[in-house]
């Protein structure tokens, strides 16, 4: 969470505003400005007024603490950041409530903030209880140390003790220690007890062996670390002399370098002065390439076309007809050919009747003998004989122009002969329409490549197209070779300035150097074992604390041997419930083992960066006092045999790490925290001050100068 302005009527403040800043923020004021009151009224604002509190003899309640003096209602505003939301957060009173009325909304948008209320607002913010922020995320001059409030005593006892601060750990062991007390009452008490008592003695002579093992293989390790460290720094050295080396060969070359280049730039610049410009080669050379481009897709072009369409099969029945005519002609001849054929089948049978008719007459009148009709009879024979021929006559003509309509075509049947003539015309038109675009378009491509080649000519002046474009290249080239060459005394110009810049003298080793690491790797090995040599140490005095600690091992072996005997005579009554302790004991030590006491390590990381190193081991008890030893010191001592400054910057160190455990993302509010605290110490907490204000946002009131003053120098 970020605070980005507070503004308040509460106590002394009269609609006032605090602008802060993301990081540290200093604010330098005298005493009775209001520091205090604004500490109050951000811890009111986020968890509100214990309107039930009373005053008593020796404190006032805050509703009336921090009533406004003018007597105007007490209100305020906070106007924050909270995991990438900008929220705005409002109380006022409510009757005779201070702080009755609580709003949280959305700053730019006004959109109300349904999880935060007015009583769970610190929690959800910050999510500790009020008393916890009160005691990790303020520091005071007055309450620098530690005290046990038992919501801060419960998180800082699970955090130590299982690396996790929401009280599962303590359930689970107390729920464990009552299992363990039934069995107790069950089995009498006496075997587990003994059992346990055995087992912690057994573990201290193993830790007592092990110890002197382990603080035995330290001081090897320490000698080893500390001739590795010597030959890493001769080490350094050295690469550092032969980069200097390396630093003045390089400059060498980058000087003959940038020369060469220069020579060629002018070089070039000369003859450049002679081509035609850059602009007009790559226009020229454009058009050049556009019209071989142009000409090579006419030629593609051409290779696609169609061929000539081939004239259809003539019909010599329609060869010798005008194409418009023949359909017309074709319809008249069906015509003709019908009707002959209709007169064909029509025959005449006057002629016979006549000569039937004179037939039986002249029977008849011969009989009768009446020679006048039989001649009568006679002429209408010969009549009908003559009709009969001239019919027969007519047939045979008919016949003949029937079949000489039909010869006129090649087919037989006169119901084709329309059908094949209009597609006969039909073809003819199609083939004369394909032969005028194949005419039409073969003419457009000459008259387009002939406007190429003019085109060509005229650029290339018949020197040839290939040529032209080569002495086009060669010009283009000859530009962007210049243009490279400028690029290329710019890079060795930028070049040599910047290794004379790095090239620096270095002291040559001060005995041989056999290592062959890196520069980096070097650099990270010294690092690696610079650290490993403090660990080292560090160990060592931990291992003698230890060991001290542990007592006598004749008298731990005697203790043992009775202890011994006890469990003899009790394990076969204890067996079950000695099974059971054992679980219970192993599952204990695997989880204690598992988790690493981060805040002590990380306050003892911070006393040492206050106090420049002095204090290198701090101890934080279930009590939560505070134990520490300075370099030299084999003993832990408590905060009593300490300067008050002193113990200001132990317990700052330990209200910091409780801070980064318990209310990472609450803001550091520190009231008047270093007045006690030397020049030297005070820079180096407002060095801790910064790069915590890194992750958190850090808020410092003081009543001095020496703060900004440092932080300026810093």
């Amino acid at each position: 969470m970020r605070i980005y302005r507070m503004r308040a009527t509460f106590g002394k403040l009269e609609d006032q505003t605090l602008e802060l800043q993301p990081g540290l923020n200093i604010i330098e004021a005298p005493n009775e400005w209001g520091k205090s009151t604004w500490c109050a009224f951000l811890v009111s604002m986020l968890y509100g007024i214990e309107t039930r509190a009373r005053t008593t003899k020796d404190a006032l309640a805050e509703k009336e603490k921090y009533a406004p003096w003018s007597g105007s209602p007490m209100e305020g505003r906070i106007d924050l950041n909270w995991d990438g939301r900008d929220i705005t957060i409002e109380r006022r009173t409510k009757g005779r409530t201070p702080f009755g009325v609580f709003k949280a909304y959305e700053t730019a948008t006004g959109l109300e903030v349904p999880e935060l209320t007015g009583a769970n607002c610190g929690q959800a913010l910050l999510g500790v209880e009020r008393s916890v922020f009160a005691r990790t995320g303020f520091l005071r001059l007055n309450d620098l140390p530690v005290t046990q409030d038992e919501a801060l005593r419960r998180r800082l006892n699970a955090l130590v003790t299982t690396g996790d601060e929401s009280g599962a750990g303590d359930v689970l062991g107390a729920k464990l220690k009552e299992l363990k007390n039934a069995c107790r009452y069950n089995r009498t008490g006496l075997l587990p007890k003994a059992e346990a008592e055995l087992a912690e003695l057994e573990d201290k002579r193993r830790e007592l062996t092990r110890l002197e093992r382990e603080g035995e293989e330290n001081v090897l390790r320490q000698a080893q670390t500390e001739q590795y460290l010597e030959q890493l720094k001769n080490h350094q050295i050295a690469l550092r002399y032969e980069a200097a080396m390396a630093d003045r060969e390089r400059v060498l070359l980058a000087e003959e370098t940038h020369r060469e280049a220069l020579v060629r730039l002018e070089k070039l610049e000369a003859e450049c002065a002679q081509l035609p410009g850059r602009e007009e080669a790559e226009s020229k050379r454009r058009q050049v390439r556009d019209l071989q481009q142009r000409w090579l897709s006419l030629q593609a072009e051409s290779g696609t076309d169609l061929p000539e369409p081939e004239m259809p099969e003539k019909i010599p029945a329609f060869d010798a007809i005008a194409q418009e005519n023949l359909v017309e002609k074709v319809n008249k001849d069906r015509a003709e050919y019908a009707s002959l054929c209709e007169k064909a089948e029509k025959k005449s049978i006057l002629g016979f009747a006549l000569l039937g008719l004179g037939l039986a007459g002249a029977v008849l009148c011969a009989v009768l003998r009446l020679w006048i009709p039989a001649v009568v009879a006679l002429a209408v024979m010969v009549a009908g004989v003559v009709l009969a021929l001239l019919d027969r006559k007519d047939r045979m003509n008919t016949a003949k122009a029937i079949e000489h309509l039909a010869d006129c075509y090649p087919w037989r049947d006169p119901e084709r002969w329309v059908g094949e003539a209009e597609s006969y015309v039909n073809r003819i038109a199609d083939y004369q329409r394909q032969l005028a675009q194949y005419r039409a378009v073969k003419a457009d491509r000459e008259q387009r490549s002939e406007a190429i080649r003019l085109q060509l000519r005229a650029l290339t002046q018949d020197r040839g197209l290939d040529h032209v474009l080569e002495e086009l290249q060669r010009v283009t080239d000859a530009w962007n070779e210049l243009e490279d060459a400028r690029q290329d005394l710019k890079q060795a110009e930028t070049y040599l300035n910047g290794i004379r810049a790095m090239a620096k003298p270095a002291q040559m080793p001060a005995f041989e150097d056999r290592l062959t690491c890196s520069e980096g790797d070097t650099n990270r090995l010294l690092a690696e074992y610079t650290a490993r040599q403090g660990q080292q140490r560090e160990q060592m005095g931990k291992i003698r604390g230890a060991m001290s600690a542990i007592g006598d091992p004749l008298v731990l072996e005697d203790q043992i041997n009775g202890l011994r005997k006890r469990v003899a005579s009790l394990e076969e009554m204890a067996a079950a419930l000695d099974m059971a302790q054992q679980t219970l004991t192993a599952a204990t030590e695997q989880l204690q083992r598992r988790f690493a006491p981060r805040i002590t390590e990380r306050a003892r990381t911070l006393f040492s960066r206050l106090t420049d190193g002095r204090y290198d081991r701090l101890n934080l008890t279930r009590e939560l006092a505070v134990d520490t030893a300075a370099a030299g010191e084999l003993t832990l001592h408590s905060a009593q045999w300490r300067s008050e400054g002193t113990v200001d910057q132990l317990y700052i160190a330990l209200r910091l790490a409780v801070a980064e455990e318990l209310t990472p993302d609450a803001p550091l509010v520190l009231d008047d925290a270093l007045v006690r605290f030397d020049d030297k110490r005070l820079k180096n907490a407002l060095q801790v001050l910064e790069e915590t204000s890194r992750n958190r946002q850090v808020i410092l009131f003081t009543c001095q100068s020496r703060e900004g003053e440092l932080r300026t120098h810093c």
